[in-house]
C-alpha cells in the first residue's frame, strides 16, 4: 500500500523548485566529473571521488523527492478551529508565547516554526482548541492560545 505524504501548498512548492534545482545542478556535477577525469589517474584522484559523491548524494534526493511528489495529497491551511494539519497555532508553554504551523512530517523544520503533527508537541495539541491546555510527554503543560 502507498503512504500518502501530506504537504501544505508551501510545503510542495518548495520541494518543487527544489527539485528543478537539483535537476539542473546535474549538468554542473557532470562537468566537474569530466574536468577531474582529464587529470589522469582515477584511482586517486580526490577531485572525481568528491564529484562522483556529489552526484550520488545528488541523484538520492533527486529520487526521494520525485517519490514524495507522487505520493503527495495537498492539504488546506486555511480556517481550523481545531489544531490539525495545516493550522497555526499560538501557544504558551512555560510562560513562552510561541506559534507554529502543523505540517507532515516530510516538510517539518522546528527551526522554521513548523512541527510534525507526529512530534510530541504535535501530537499533544492534535484535536484542541484555543483556550485547551495540552501535556507533553515529559509531563510539561501548556496552553492553545490560538488556532487558524
Amino acid at each position: 500500500m502507498k503512504k500518502i505524504v501530506e504537504l501544505t501548498k508551501e510545503g510542495k512548492k518548495e520541494l518543487e523548485d527544489e527539485l528543478k534545482s537539483r535537476i539542473a545542478e546535474r549538468d554542473v556535477i557532470i562537468e566537474k566529473i569530466a574536468t577531474a577525469r582529464a587529470f589522469g589517474d582515477l584511482s586517486e584522484n580526490e577531485d572525481y571521488s568528491a564529484a562522483r559523491a556529489e552526484q550520488k548524494i545528488n541523484e538520492h534526493r533527486i529520487a526521494e523527492i520525485e517519490g514524495i511528489l507522487k505520493s503527495a495529497k495537498v492539504i488546506a491551511n486555511r480556517g481550523h478551529e481545531k489544531v490539525g494539519l495545516g493550522a497555526t497555532v499560538t501557544v504558551s508553554l512555560n510562560g513562552k508565547k510561541t506559534t507554529y504551523s502543523i505540517v507532515g512530517p516530510v516538510e517539518a523544520n522546528p527551526l522554521e516554526g513548523k512541527i510534525s503533527n507526529e512530534s510530541p508537541l504535535g501530537k499533544a495539541m492534535l484535536g484542541r482548541r484555543a483556550g485547551e491546555e495540552y501535556t507533553l510527554p515529559n509531563g510539561n503543560k501548556g496552553k492553545i492560545i490560538s488556532v487558524e
